[in-house]
């Protein structure tokens, strides 16, 4: 197995992050944001901040710098852009930008600058104001605000409900998130002879580069975007970020390079969030636990110019269990609060917090097992629709699942270890396996290596050991012969590192480009006066054969001329869309502790068996995988945004925003249930990167239901939900 590419450069502090770079004449800027949630800037003194030592420029709405609106890109959402216009929509929104020689003159700068507002009255909560909900601006793949799935002789799912023997209803809450990656977002901007150069932290440089491009009136050709490291992105970096923006423009306009980095601080309302969510949930059931209606009803919050939305019933009980009635829909409550955008497992994950909380609430109603009940409704197709599911092993999941954790041994009522109340929970997993359009190039050199390279990136996921892997079984050769390049514009454009899509979408592409690439050595190999002239040439782990003889691809080369032969690749969803459904599956295990006198939560032991297909890399995988499990951890019991009644994020820092530490984290217990699924593409793998979030906090919850006997539902589960009198 071969072992992180990236890792020894990371580990030794050599990886080469966008803020690390530095040229020769570079100045600094620093954001100024806003002190109110909403507002009209009726005036911005910048008379101080312009005098101040260093300071080369302030740029504000009233003397902003040259940016456009780009056109759309094949992502949900919109560009923000900073200093656009002078009003103020979310506490902490960019309204200034300072450059100086030194960060530090730029930072002290910022801090003189006056601003005058006029408020306006600001809305911040979800609760106070889901009379106002509409229907969102736009679904993933068109889809409509509600949907509706109804048995034969069934006129509204209200009467499906009401025909169920048992019917639970609850609503459950989720907290506003944050990113919270530790490379915070920054960009470094050189023009040079016309062409703009962007260092920039981003999940897909080609698409950076198209939208920088457009906002600043450029040709494709006079725009790069270099990004080999990534220090963390998960959704929050998929677009480009304030600095990026400012930076590129800045530098334009002093015809010096320019970088800009956030402070931690600023990261949280600078970047965009994981809007918060309520979600009401009924589940009706026949008394053996066949579910015979299910209705979902979600709404999220949205910025005032937003157009993401956290579609949480519809990428949750839209597709997880087999009924005969369902309805989901989905509404936004626009608020004063920062952008939106995806964050790890969009939907997924706050969507099955809900579901399957009300799944374990549905259980103890019925007095049945969590997971009896789970499998009894397993489903081989989306409720109302056709196509089957392409591979699908979600009953394999749990019943070894069960074996390895020690599910028999749990009671309905939890145990007691001193001090401690014990229980277990448990909850499905689910993520679509989707793949985005990719394009590879594979070049073959006279040393006898090879050269992979995509614009796509690696945001720590192991994109670039992939790649190798890959490559090496596609063209039969070690891993240790190829060089793979990412995250540079220059390259064919690799699309999004995101929605668990890259090795999918960049192994398919690389399979693709390497048959491009053999054929085009073999026609050089039988061309006029090369070594295997006039004769049926073939290929095969690195040699090229013919007629009993046999030649080392780069000899090949050499005897010809050539340095290298190369040919590009690509791939994109296809007719499989119209054969089948396609999911990646998994079920999550979790016993929690909790103290009878503090009621501290203590996560013990965590349990994830996963069907994602084939496993490229087993330590690549099961990091993924244990990393998305903390995030579900950090979810249940940690993270949550806190907005005070005038916007202000009252623990929008490390400081207050609480995450998990090693401490808090057990040993976790990665398992597959491996199945190729080459229905999906050629590679046989699905995505893997976001599932490992999803149902664990739902797991989290139900486990501290069964043993204190205190159902949450809302997380952050915090001491004083479990006090009790």
């Amino acid at each position: 197995m071969t072992g992180r590419l990236d890792a020894p450069l990371k580990v030794a502090g050599r990886a080469k992050y966008a803020a690390d770079n530095n040229f020769p004449g570079m100045v600094y800027g620093c954001v100024v944001t806003s002190t109110v949630a909403r507002a009209e800037i009726e005036a911005m003194d910048v008379t101080a901040a312009k005098s101040a030592p260093g300071v080369l420029a302030v740029y504000t709405p009233f003397d902003p710098l040259e940016l456009h609106t780009p056109p759309p890109m094949p992502i949900p959402g919109d560009a923000w852009l900073p200093l656009r216009n002078r009003d103020v929509e979310w506490y902490g929104q960019p309204i200034g930008f300072v450059v100086a020689e030194t960060f530090e003159q730029a930072r002290d700068a910022s801090m003189l600058v006056e601003v005058t507002y006029r408020q306006l009255p600001a809305r911040t909560s979800l609760d106070d104001h889901l009379d106002d909900a509409e229907d969102p601006p736009e679904l993933l793949g068109g889809a409509e605000p509600v949907v509706t799935v109804l048995a034969g002789g069934v006129e509204s799912i209200e009467d499906a409900l009401a025909d169920s023997p048992v019917v639970v209803s609850a609503t459950y809450r989720t907290a506003t998130q944050n990113h919270a990656a530790m490379e915070p977002h920054s960009a470094v901007a050189v023009w040079e002879d016309g062409v703009l150069t962007v260092y920039s932290g981003n999940q897909g440089s080609n698409l950076l580069a198209f939208e920088l491009g457009g906002a600043l009136g450029l040709e494709a050709s006079q725009v790069r975007v270099v990004n080999p490291y990534v220090g963390g992105a998960f959704g929050g970096k998929g677009r480009t970020s304030v600095p990026g923006f400012l930076a590129a423009a800045a530098a334009r306009a002093l015809n010096r390079p320019v970088k800009a980095t956030l402070t931690r601080e600023q990261v949280f309302t600078a970047t965009a969030t994981r809007p918060a969510t309520l979600q009401e949930i009924s589940l009706g059931a026949d008394r053996d636990g066949t579910l015979l209606a299910l209705k979902h009803d979600s709404w999220c919050t949205l910025p005032r110019s937003g157009a993401f939305v956290e579609e949480t019933s519809h990428s949750s009980s839209l597709r997880s269990y087999a009924t005969r009635n369902l309805r989901v829909s989905q509404r936004v409550v626009r608020l004063d609060v920062p952008q939106t955008t995806f964050m790890r497992a969009p939907g997924e994950a706050p969507g099955s917090f809900a579901l399957e909380s009300a799944l374990d609430e549905l259980a103890v109603a019925l007095d049945m097992d969590p997971i009896e009940l789970r499998l009894r409704n397993n489903s081989i197709a989306p409720p109302g629709q056709d196509l089957q599911w392409s591979s699908k092993h979600l009953d394999e999941c749990f019943t070894s699942g069960a074996q390895r954790f020690g599910w028999i041994h749990r009671t309905p009522n939890g145990r007691t270890d001193g001090d401690w109340q014990v229980g277990l929970g448990v909850a499905t997993a689910m993520f679509p396996a989707l793949r985005f359009p990719s394009s590879v190039e594979v070049r073959l050199n006279a040393d006898d290596t090879a050269v992979i390279s995509t614009s796509g990136a690696d945001p720590g996921t192991g994109l670039l050991t992939v790649v190798s892997t890959v490559g090496a079984e596609s063209l039969g050769i070690a891993p240790e012969r190829i060089t793979p390049r990412l995250g540079d514009s220059l390259f064919p454009p690799g699309g999004m590192s995101g929605g668990s899509t890259a090795t999918a979408s960049t192994g398919t592409a690389i399979m693709a480009a390497t048959a491009e690439v053999l054929d085009a050595l073999l026609k050089l190999a039988s061309a006029p006066g090369a070594p295997f002239e006039g004769q049926e040439v073939t290929y095969a782990d690195g040699y090229v054969h013919s007629g009993g003889r046999t030649m080392p691809y780069g000899e090949l080369l050499r005897a010809v001329g050539e340095e290298s032969v190369a040919a590009v690749g690509s791939s994109a969803p296809g007719e499989e869309l119209t054969k089948h459904s396609f999911s990646s599956f998994g079920a999550q295990f979790c016993e929690v502790r909790v103290h009878r006198l503090t009621r501290e939560v203590r996560v013990s032991r965590l349990l994830g068996v996963f069907d994602g297909g084939r496993i490229i890399n087993d330590q690549l995988a099961r990091s993924q995988l244990s990393g998305g499990m903390i995030w579900g951890v950090s979810a249940a019991l940690h993270e949550g945004l806190e907005v005070e009644d005038n916007g202000r994020f009252a623990n929008g820092d490390f400081a207050g925003y609480l995450v998990p530490v090693n401490a808090d984290i057990p040993q976790i217990d990665v398992q597959f249930v491996e199945y190729p699924d080459t229905f999906h593409n050629d590679v046989g793998a699905r995505g893997l990167g976001e599932i490992g979030v999803v149902g664990v906090a739902a797991a989290i919850a139900n486990a501290v239901y069964n043993a204190t006997g205190i159902r949450v539902r809302h997380i952050p589960i915090t001491i004083e939900d479990l006090l009790v009198e």
